[in-house]
């Protein structure tokens, strides 16, 4: 049986990112191996990983743990790693890498340029953009432009980082696939209580529901919207994010400095996600930084209410001007919160997003086949 290694920083990556990309080979008659680091920085519980596995071993996969890690600076681990991907190539003799993230996606493409390996990257976010750092663009651009001569083909989920990528880099092949994708469908088809879900959240009648999707780290920028809180100063609002990570206590002691504790609710991983964005009054998306955010795409489709951070990718998913705001600007962000609320403003959603259903899912596994049936037509 052909057999192709999907290679990311962590195992979480291809858990939550990979899943259609694995039974899209496994229809194609590969046997798909799953690499990346199993012990740390994955944001998904241990349970949810071992389940995985699971499910790989069921889809007659394999997982194999590398020692990579989000930091560039960490030498010795990613090293390990790119030794170990390359013993995993030559034991396997893989027709094709596919890498996600930036570290995984610098490992595997030297990894396959000195085994003669073909590689699909898929870019889910470069880390220098409009408004980036300038380090990032020290450290991650040179890197990129470098390695895209070793890249066969070289995938792009968002609309400025496919422009930048057509014009400066060299990969043989470059396109645009917008994400991973949704299920429009279901989501839109799913039918909820609202009345019965918002008293599971203990709120009042006159309570206005804000939600937020994400991890609990300095990316995601919750931060933002619990400042707006008090700068509003109206106890109505209700502030729920869903996510776990690193700044869990910092959040909750900065609500409760900042006098907002009883309108700040942490919630944790939830397996109800969806139903809350069908519940809540406003889906905020105050993120630093997104290729192009499957919660937002989720929220779009539940027929949320959408205010979000005016950046790359939340741009491709948003028409309306109106319901994007600074992220440096916090008077913008109260301005958001509190006019979408006016019924006179979310009445009538038609025009406001991009048509969800170009990103259904099933429209993104056929480009994912195109480009899977594409890698075998190049030479190594």
């Amino acid at each position: 049986m052909k057999k192709m290694l999907m290679l990311a920083t962590t195992a979480a990556m291809s858990e939550q990112f990979n899943k259609n990309n694995i039974l899209i080979l496994e229809e194609m008659g590969y046997e798909v191996h799953v690499a990346g680091n199993w012990e740390e920085g994955n944001p998904i519980s241990n349970e949810r990983l071992e389940q995985f596995k699971e499910w790989l071993a069921e889809h007659h996969g394999k997982w194999f743990h590398i020692p990579a890690t989000r930091k560039p600076y960490d030498l010795k681990n990613n090293f390990v790693a790119y030794k170990e991907v390359v013993r995993l190539i030559k034991e396997y003799e893989y027709e094709f890498v596919h890498c996600h993230t930036p570290i995984g996606s610098v490992i595997g493409r030297i990894a396959a340029h000195f085994t003669k390996t073909k590689i699909i990257y898929t870019a889910h976010g470069f880390h220098f953009y409009k408004g980036a750092p300038l380090l990032n663009w020290l450290l991650f651009y040179p890197v990129e432009w470098v390695l895209s001569y070793w890249t066969n083909i070289l995938i792009t989920i968002n609309k400025e980082d496919f422009d930048r990528a057509k014009k400066k880099f060299h990969a043989k092949r470059i396109e645009y696939i917008p994400g991973v994708g949704v299920d429009v469908e279901g989501i839109r088809s799913l039918i909820v209580n609202k009345e019965e879900k918002r008293n599971e959240l203990h709120l009042q009648e006159s309570d206005i529901f804000l939600l937020s999707v994400g991890e609990l780290i300095p990316r995601k920028n919750h931060e933002l919207v619990i400042r707006a809180l008090k700068q509003i100063n109206d106890t109505r609002y209700k502030y729920f994010i869903c996510g776990q990570g690193e700044l869990k206590d910092y959040l909750q002691n900065l609500a409760k400095e900042l006098g907002v504790e009883n309108q700040v609710k942490l919630l944790g991983f939830r397996n109800d996600v969806l139903e809350l964005c069908k519940v809540a009054d406003i889906y905020i998306f105050p993120s630093h930084q997104e290729g192009l955010s499957v919660a937002l795409m989720e929220a779009i489709a539940a027929d949320a209410t959408v205010i979000c951070s005016r950046i790359r990718g939340n741009s491709d998913l948003i028409r309306d001007e109106s319901l994007l705001f600074n992220v440096q600007n916090i008077l913008e962000v109260c301005e958001c919160i509190t006019c979408s609320f006016q019924r006179d403003v979310f009445c009538c959603s038609e025009g406001r997003y991009t048509e969800i259903e170009q990103y259904h899912i099933a429209n993104i596994n056929k480009l994912m086949v195109r480009e899977y049936n594409e890698i075998t037509k190049c030479g190594k």
